[in-house]
């Protein structure tokens, strides 16, 4: 969860299986950053671009295939990391640097998730 309380909006043009298997696929991202990262703050940009901008073959591609615009794709990947983030059992803080949010897990973890 986010510890503060922060707008979350939904990205539409994809299944319900789809965005599942996307958040699903940030909180692999996100879990692999706070294991060999840890106390580093991180951005949607950091899991998925840079040397990881290769969609093909991820969930991720739906993102693009939906409006084939990278910008585009890169603002609902953001939104969706947000989402994930907020519904982890993990707590996670935030700030905004400009327009680019960061996140970094505090070390905090709900044992009684479901």
């Amino acid at each position: 969860m986010l510890v503060k309380e922060s707008e979350i909006r939904e990205v539409h043009g994809i299944t319900d299986e789809q965005r599942q298997r996307i958040l699903d696929f940030l909180q692999g991202a996100v879990y692999c950053w706070c294991k060999n990262r840890r106390d580093e703050w991180f951005a949607a940009r950091d899991l998925l671009g840079g040397e990881n901008f290769f969609w093909e073959g991820t969930p991720m591609i739906a993102l693009y295939e939906k409006s084939e615009d990278v910008e585009q794709a890169g603002k609902d990947a953001g939104w969706l990391l947000k989402k994930m983030l907020n519904d982890d059992k993990r707590t996670y803080e935030s700030s905004s640097d400009g327009r680019v949010k960061h996140y970094r897990w505090n070390g905090q973890e709900d044992n009684s998730y479901k």
